[in-house]
């Protein structure tokens, strides 16, 4: 059962995207006129971690200009950059999207998502209920401070490349290559799949 999401003007999660966008997307949403393709990495070590991915997945499709379009396997992964044992294992997953948004509006509306499941951004590195990161949008390579694309090291994390290559084989990661290739090149030590888990497609 997904977290449920509250509708009114207290919701979190629908606060950040201007009306102005709202009502551009929602003139466009009925055939997401020329959509553009952007894969999502989502990850939980806190709480009800596999309820928590999927309530992202729902709200995100509940978002606008966006279709979730496929869900990758679940991995079971070792914290990243703390001391072994000091946290929770993350459960990781991506998700393949089509969107009308802009790079800009998608990823307020990801720091939404993220907010609406309490997550705490006063520690790096710390333990977090939900991250939602943008690691690509379409073709686009930018060094904007604010969203750099594509995210500036999934080329070097297993637990967004695997979870992508399970989900398309022939991905690749604008400016770095085949996703296959980068999967080869680091190692996947801590990074588990969980084949008794599974998320769903949005209905």
């Amino acid at each position: 059962m997904t977290a449920p999401f509250l509708k009114g003007p207290s919701d979190p999660t629908v606060q950040p995207v201007p009306a102005s966008v709202v009502d551009k997307v929602d003139a466009a949403d009925t055939t997401l006129s020329n959509p553009k393709r952007a894969v999502v990495a989502l990850g939980s070590n806190l709480g009800n971690r596999l309820e928590t991915l999927q309530g992202a997945i729902d709200a995100l499709e509940d978002t606008p200009g966006v279709r979730i379009k496929a869900v990758s396997p679940v991995y079971e992964t070792e914290p990243w950059g703390v001391e072994p044992g000091s946290q929770p294992a993350y459960f990781n997953a991506v998700v393949v999207l089509k969107t009308t948004l802009p790079p800009s509006s998608l990823l307020e509306r990801a720091h939404a998502v993220e907010e609406a499941f309490h997550r705490v951004r006063d520690e790096h590195w710390g333990p977090r209920t939900l991250d939602v990161d943008i690691v690509s949008y379409a073709d686009v390579i930018s060094d904007d401070p604010q969203l750099t694309l594509p995210h500036p090291r999934a080329h070097e994390r297993a637990f967004v490349l695997a979870p992508w290559h399970d989900l398309d084989p022939e991905a690749q990661l604008p400016g770095r290559g085949p996703v296959a290739g980068l999967l080869d090149s680091v190692t996947r030590e801590g990074v588990a799949p969980r084949t008794d888990l599974e998320l769903r497609l949005p209905e």
